[in-house]
């Protein structure tokens, strides 16, 4: 007996050594050459970068992993404990392995052997930290083995509010989530705190399969799902039973958060946004940096923005003529599938809808929508469908609507009367435009919109387009005469110029509908906008000095010292030039336009303000009653005061009296300048109130004619006026602002002298001291007038026009 039991208790013996010894090997052999679990320290997730706009709202956030990191002492125990019944009930309990929970995992794996089922687990979550940071998603035995090595490990290294804190953050939870947090938006559109326990409960169902537990696409799975991590929560006593029953019984109701929370409307300027986060930190910090973004973007202002150029653009395109359908369908019983299912172009309104013509009579197109929706287009609502002709021009008008569409054709429509079933008949527009409106004072862009439709076209004309002002350009030829000595009366001749340029044409500029004259005061130069004035001032200045001023207001870093330039001949973008109206306004000071007041990286520290003005006293986190604290003006001062207000209060006449009259009906102090270049090629109004610059260009983007008769006036000026009407509604009257030292003259507008009793043209004119009403000379040119011959009145193939 002495010898049996000295044998079994030394083959237990050696079984156990032997175990042991295996154990050791295994952990040796595995163990080797695993990744350094101690860079889970210092851990920082890929976190997304989030873009404000000025008011706090959210504009867009770039990503590859859409996380939003959440520290643990800030994740609600209800969340955690939601994942702990689901994932790894006895997680504070175990070392990194959970040994019972692997004996289960083998009893169930021993009793699905040959079944072709996938093996079921018994990871713990900190083997779950282990594999999702560390290691691959390879199913094999040698990965679970190092799995259990490195959750060994990283236990003994590592609180389990630490282990917990990462699991919870790195997850993914299907929808572009990862972690809990950016789960919680996505799903529910909530904050962790503001989950219930049963969408605390659906989000801990995902892990293993988020897909499977779509709430959209597989709601009965999801809610089954969602309902045994609820039992658990209550068999592990983390909820009551009668809680638990509440929360079953609640609806799974999941939002997409990306369709409702975005603004709408700002592409152009996220993007533009997006390209300086590059630039200035590359794409790693853009899309894993977790960068906090305020923006300038005033979503009021925004939205009127992109409202009133759509309207401008549509309104010229209507003028121009149809174009024909969107497209063709068969009109059988699947014209519905047909419709929804039709390659159409982009860029449809937000307020239009596609629609197929299924007959046409005298009166009226009757038409459907996708989903069997019916309606008509009354003939007055396509009476404007006359045909679109070569060189913008139109055909006669249509006499009935079988002349406009025919039945199958795929039409846009805006809803006129939704109730009685009428629409209009729309049509995407060919042409295209930009619009950019800035805070004078500090550049800091509110608004900025670079196309019709950002669908159809990404390329952002208000900052990437570069195209000709036109006479757009000309108060500052004039900004450069007043700094030069000249006064708003002084006479310049309105007469003929001709230019001799060796080997090529006589370069003779003309006025907009080819009239002279004579001697007129440079106020009336610029409010007619009189070509041969502003050339013949230019001549008398010298291009360099215009070509100075240009630079210095950052119109132009590269432009030819030659006259035709006067007229607005070189090229911008409409942020450079509406930047240079809104240093006019500002009284010469000069700006940085800017689309982002501040970044923050992920830790909240500012890393980037584009206001870098220094305020003793700002740093305090509770106002005590002391003073306000007064912060400097440090922006360089670009421009004489008085010479820069002379020109805005010229600028004023031009909307009161000049080219730019459609815009005084909007009622508020108001300044600005048309612009048309040559061939009507392109369009421009930019002006300004006194605490708000806007820039508004038309045209199209290859370059050609507008038609006849189409200028910054017809075309332009309208988006300007529908913006500032809006803009500026419940704004009051500011009257621009006067620099000290300027004096402000009565004078007879129409000869420039000082006004006498009975004069009916009468103003207040702008004269720094010293100065008197009058002429103190007349700018003749050297320019030689011609007598003016059929040929000669061709306009100048380089150069603005009106």
């Amino acid at each position: 007996m002495m010898r049996v039991l000295t044998f079994v208790v030394s083959f237990l013996l050696f079984i156990v050594l032997a175990g042991v010894g295996g154990g050791v090997y295994v952990f040796w052999h595995y163990g080797r050459g695993l990744p350094d679990f101690r860079q889970l320290e210092t851990y920082t997730p890929d976190v997304m970068t989030r873009i404000y706009a000025g008011d706090g709202r959210l504009v867009t956030e770039y990503a590859i992993e859409k996380r939003v990191f959440v520290p643990y002492n800030a994740i609600p125990k209800a969340v955690v404990n939601a994942f702990l019944s689901a994932e790894d009930q006895r997680f504070f309990e175990h070392a990194g392995v959970d040994v019972m929970g692997v004996l289960r995992a083998a009893l169930t794996n021993l009793k699905h052997a040959g079944s072709g089922r996938r093996p079921v687990g018994a990871s713990t979550i900190t083997q779950q930290v282990a594999k999702n940071f560390l290691l691959s998603n390879e199913v094999s035995l040698s990965r679970k083995v190092k799995e259990a090595i490195l959750a060994l490990r990283i236990e003994q290294a590592f609180s389990k509010e630490h282990i917990l804190e990462l699991y919870l953050n790195e997850i993914y939870l299907g929808r572009s989530s990862y972690g809990v947090a950016a789960a919680a938006m996505n799903y529910f559109n909530k904050s962790l705190d503001e989950l219930t326990i049963a969408e605390a409960a659906y989000l801990a169902a995902l892990p293993k399969a988020p897909n499977n537990y779509n709430p959209q696409r597989f709601p009965e799975a999801a809610v089954s799902r969602r309902n045994w991590v609820i039992g658990r929560m209550a068999e592990d006593g983390h909820i009551a039973a009668a809680d638990a029953a509440a929360a079953a019984r609640e609806p799974l109701l999941a939002i997409n958060r990306a369709e409702t929370e975005f603004l709408n409307h700002s592409l152009y300027f996220s993007e533009d946004v997006r390209r300086e986060l590059v630039a200035r930190y590359g794409e790693r910090a853009l899309y894993k940096g977790g960068l906090a973004v305020r923006t300038t973007l005033e979503p009021r202002l925004q939205e009127i923005a992109t409202r009133s150029l759509r309207d401008g653009l549509a309104a010229y395109d209507l003028r121009h003529g149809w174009r024909g359908p969107l497209g063709h369908i068969e009109l059988d019983q699947s014209w519905g599938i047909r419709l929804r299912d039709a390659d159409l172009p982009k860029g449809l309104r937000d307020t239009w809808r596609r629609a197929v013509v299924l007959s046409v009579s005298q009166q009226a197109a009757a038409i459907g929508f996708v989903g069997g929706k019916r309606g008509t287009i009354p003939y007055a609502e396509m009476r404007w469908a006359r045909p679109h002709l070569p060189g913008q021009e139109v055909g006669p008008s249509p006499k009935s609507p079988a002349s406009v569409v025919q039945p199958g054709d795929v039409v846009a429509v805006e809803a006129v009367d939704e109730a009685a079933g009428t629409y209009a008949l729309r049509q995407i527009p060919q042409v295209d435009g930009a619009l950019v409106a800035m805070d004078p004072h500090t550049g800091r862009i509110l608004a900025m919109v670079g196309g019709f439709s950002h669908e159809r076209s990404e390329f952002n004309r208000a900052t990437q387009a570069l195209r000709q002002p036109g006479s757009a350009f000309k108060p500052f030829v004039y900004l450069t005469a007043l700094e030069n000595g000249y006064k708003p009366t002084d006479l310049i001749l309105d007469a003929p110029f001709v230019l001799e340029v060796p080997g090529q044409a006589k370069w003779k500029p003309q006025n907009y509908g080819g009239d002279f004259y004579g001697p007129t005061t440079l106020r009336i130069g610029i409010e007619k906008s009189r070509n041969l004035m502003t050339v013949r001032l230019a001549e008398a200045l010298g291009m360099d000095k215009v070509v100075a001023t240009a630079r210095r207001f950052g119109i132009a870093d590269r432009m030819l010292p030659v006259l035709s330039m006067s007229l607005g001949a070189g090229e911008t973008t409409v942020l450079q030039l509406t930047s240079a109206y809104a240093m006019l306004v500002n009284g010469g000071k000069r700006i940085v336009p800017t689309l982002i007041d501040r970044i923050q990286d992920r830790d909240g520290k500012t890393i980037y303000r584009h206001d870098t003005r220094p305020c003793e006293g700002c740093s305090s986190v509770f106002w005590t009653g002391d003073a306000t604290p007064e912060l400097p003006d440090t922006r360089p001062q670009i421009a004489d005061p008085i010479s820069a207000y002379q020109v805005v209060h010229i600028l004023e006449g031009v909307v009161e009296r000049g080219t730019g009259r459609r815009i005084a009906a909007v009622g508020k102090p108001l300044a600005g300048k048309t612009g048309t270049s040559n061939d009507s090629m392109d369009t421009w109004f930019v002006g300004f109130s006194p605490d708000l610059a806007v820039g508004v260009f038309i045209g199209f983007d290859e370059p050609k004619s507008l038609g006849k008769h189409e200028t910054g006036s017809s075309v332009s000026a309208p988006v300007f006026k529908e913006f500032m009407t809006e803009a500026l509604k419940d704004k009051p009257g500011t009257p621009f602002r006067i620099p000290p030292g300027a004096r402000l003259i009565r004078i007879n507008h129409d000869t420039g002298l000082r006004a006498e009793p009975g004069d009916s043209s009468v103003m207040f004119e702008a004269f720094r001291p010293g100065e008197t009403p009058g002429s103190a000379r007349t700018v003749t040119g050297s320019g030689a007038p011609v007598e003016e011959t059929p040929g000669d009145t061709g306009v100048p193939k380089a150069g603005g026009l009106y």
